[in-house]
């Protein structure tokens, strides 16, 4: 997913934005909808990305701290995922160097909450 957000530890970030890529695996039992076809018996990746984007519009610091809320918020909101798999990418960050991106790579558990 990309998004355009204002996440950082800089005022500058906060004021100006970034591209920001998220990769995200969710676990989860889909043996029902593979036997049934039916949306009701799987996760809606549609549904996914509103929670994904309601967390990437709220302000943070660290990347860290985004990844922990669109992980609780996916739990709350999808009480069936086990686990959830988080990249978390901020294309051309402001820290004097030519790098394309730097981000965090976090797993969360439904059992470590």
């Amino acid at each position: 997913m990309k998004f355009f957000a204002h996440h950082g530890v800089l005022l500058q970030e906060h004021a100006v934005g970034a591209c920001f890529y998220l990769t995200l695996r969710l676990d989860t039992d889909l043996s029902a909808a593979a036997k049934s076809d039916d949306i009701k018996d799987t996760i809606s990746y549609a549904d996914v990305y509103d929670v994904v984007n309601e967390q990437m519009a709220c302000s943070s610091a660290l990347l860290e701290h985004v990844a922990g809320r669109i992980a609780e918020s996916l739990f709350a909101t999808f009480p069936t995922v086990s686990h959830i798999h988080i990249e978390l990418f901020k294309e051309n960050p402001p820290m004097g160097a030519d790098v394309g991106s730097v981000g965090i790579v976090m797993d969360f558990s439904a059992s470590e909450r």
